[in-house]
């Protein structure tokens, strides 16, 4: 299998990509057209990216089967478009939650603290004990946490170890869910602004999310509290958190910005950036010696996997469900052609497959076909499977629901 890397990835992870047999092909400068370009030259099987965008155009050029994000989420993928064309789009989720936590909570921490302004003011001669010594501490506060992943997780366990209460927030957390994890579940996230002494935002970028921490979000919040946001620019309302930090001094330590530089350097401005309650980092939330480690370990297991067995682990843009209407199970022996008798008469039905396996029993003498069609076959057509191999051995039609 031939793997491109378009984006910094481990040695390691290249050199367990050659040990399992893949041809490897690493440049972390291929951006837009030329990484395009290096689909259509080169055709490989499987992509690796990090924060590369991958559009359609990109999808289109080459002869792709499966695009791995070294990371978690795939907002910088097209998956709409990957779907479309056949190609798994996968990602090595909860590998760099640590690093996002430690992130976060120092983030947290130095806010509190103003840690940063500490070190600017001693730097430059200046000795101010006075002012410095004012902070709210984080023990017996409230934290409140806006997705409940595997980096909202990581980061409960730490505020717990700090002595703060924690309320949060998420579509699929329940009752149970939350107990388990030791917080107190709010219905909205207006709930979360409203109770929290500071918010740290731990969602995905999907349609529903984008520009969920609104206005309405701000002016829930208390006065000076503090609002740490590590996972995608784009899920919050940047214009109305510094219109909130300029009227009620909320203060914000900001890992992802609105609109970031494309590469891994350049010119950067934003009206927000400049505020004195702006903490400010470089997206380097996954950015440890660590997570970098465990996600190429990831990505190399993925595409072994899939190398070896066809499986996609972790794959995001396979259908939920399927027009499927009915499950046909057929039972045959192991020998060439019955399957393709079967299918054959399932398309002479005019009826569509949307998904299909066959297992083999030890010592390969039967097995059965599992087919999941879009209607469910009539008797005539089952008596035609039935009867016209003599190796189909017997028969049985599922409803689905």
């Amino acid at each position: 299998m031939h793997v491109l890397i378009a984006d910094k990835f481990p040695s390691t992870g290249i050199t367990a990509l050659l040990e399992a047999g893949c041809k490897v092909a690493s440049n972390p400068d291929l951006k837009d057209d030329t990484l395009r370009k290096a689909l259509a030259d080169l055709r490989p099987q499987a992509l690796v990216v990090r924060g590369t965008k991958v559009t359609a155009p990109m999808l289109e050029a080459g002869s792709l089967e499966v695009v791995v994000r070294a990371g978690a989420g795939v907002n910088t993928i097209d998956v709409a478009a990957a779907s479309r064309l056949g190609i798994f789009v996968t990602n090595c989720p909860g590998k760099n939650a640590i690093a996002v936590a430690e992130l976060a909570f120092g983030l947290l921490l130095a806010l509190d603290r103003r840690i940063p302004d500490n070190v600017i003011d001693l730097r430059a001669g200046r000795w101010n004990k006075k002012e410095y010594s004012k902070a709210n501490g984080l023990h017996g506060a409230t934290l409140g946490l806006l997705g409940m992943g595997n980096i909202g997780q990581e980061i409960a366990h730490r505020a717990r170890a700090f002595g703060m209460n924690i309320i949060a927030w998420s579509r699929s957390l329940t009752d149970e869910a939350a107990l388990a994890l030791g917080v107190e579940r709010a219905a909205t996230p207006i709930d979360v602004a409203r109770q929290a002494d500071a918010v740290s935002v731990h969602l995905a970028l999907t349609p529903d999310t984008r520009g969920l921490v609104d206005q309405s979000f701000f002016l829930a919040m208390q006065p000076r509290s503090l609002f740490i946001n590590t996972s995608r620019g784009e899920v919050v309302d940047e214009e109305a958190l510094l219109r909130a930090m300029k009227e009620k001094g909320i203060r914000a330590g900001l890992d992802v910005f609105a609109q970031e530089p494309s590469g891994g350097d350049g010119e950067y401005r934003a009206p927000i950036v400049d505020l004195p309650g702006l903490y400010g980092t470089h997206h380097i939330g996954a950015s440890t010696e660590q997570a970098q480690a465990a996600i190429a370990e990831e990505t190399v297991r993925i595409l072994r996997t899939y190398r070896e067995s066809g499986k996609v682990l972790n794959c995001v843009n396979l259908a939920k469900r399927t027009p499927a209407r009915c499950l046909l199970t057929v039972r045959h022996r192991d020998r060439v052609g019955v399957l393709a008798h079967v299918l054959e008469e399932i398309r002479a039905g005019e009826i569509n497959v949307q998904e299909m396996e066959n297992v083999v029993f030890e010592g390969a003498e039967a097995a059965c076909a599992r087919l999941r069609l879009d209607r469910e076959p009539g008797q005539e057509l089952l008596e035609r499977i039935r009867s016209g191999n003599a190796n189909v051995l017997a028969l049985s039609v599922t409803g689905l629901e």
